[in-house]
């Protein structure tokens, strides 16, 4: 079936939303999520504020665009990494790839952790995007052999793969495996661990935690991450 040719004003309508959503970045890396003003965003780029309602509802409208547009970001980042070969060094490849990208744009790293303002409700289809970014952690963890020491671990992400076929869904379209496969719940668990890991040196280095304490957060997370590979046995 040929593809759908857009019209010259839905070409319109979508470079316009793209210009808003650009200048409302430019705000947010000047001054935070705070600074993200319609009015403003209007005037930058020449526009009366009633004919940019008619592009964005409201300013939760469009932040919810901008969570999504840098789940996307990430998530093309992360798929970018080669995470064939060794698993070991595709762990860490993930990992370095997803701070260098928290790193190159904390301003969007920061609007999609937490809430970006009081009342703020993210979008239904967020949940979907975090999980894309996530997706290729999964492939590397299907092979591991999990230490004694993770077992514990293991039953939540089984009762998950088996409560929620969504999840199952998930883990099954980067892993092949089946919801009651043993590797599902070991793929989910090292997922699981690698993201809390990830995130918390890197939200205590966008945030400026490390600042003063000798610490080298890259190094950190290079350690962190290779006793992780050590406790799945990755090859």
């Amino acid at each position: 079936m040929a593809a759908r040719v857009s019209s010259p004003r839905e070409r319109y309508r979508e470079q316009t939303r793209s210009e808003i959503k650009a200048a409302a970045v430019r705000q947010l890396a000047a001054g935070g999520v705070e600074s993200v003003a319609l009015l403003r965003i209007a005037k930058e780029i020449g526009m009366s504020g009633p004919a940019l309602y008619r592009y964005f509802a409201s300013r939760d409208d469009l932040l919810s665009e901008m969570v999504l547009d840098a789940y996307r970001g990430a998530a093309e980042v992360m798929h970018a990494v080669d995470a064939g070969g060794s698993s070991r060094t595709a762990l860490h490849a993930l990992t370095s790839a997803y701070r260098a990208w928290a790193m190159a744009q904390p301003h969007l790293y920061l609007l999609i952790q937490g809430t970006p303002v009081a009342g703020f409700t993210a979008p239904a289809e967020t949940l979907l995007q975090a999980r894309a970014v996530l997706g290729p952690f999964l492939s590397v963890f299907a092979r591991g052999r999990p230490q004694p020491a993770v077992d514990p671990l293991l039953d939540g992400p089984r009762a998950w793969l088996s409560g929620e076929a969504e999840v199952a869904a998930w883990v099954g379209q980067w892993t092949d495996l089946s919801a009651d496969a043993p590797a599902a719940a070991v793929a989910l668990t090292g997922a699981v661990m690698a993201w809390t890991q990830m995130h918390g040196t890197v939200s205590l280095e966008v945030s400026g935690q490390f600042t003063g304490m000798g610490h080298d957060p890259a190094l950190l997370l290079d350690v962190q991450t290779t006793l992780l590979a050590d406790a799945f046995q990755l090859r």
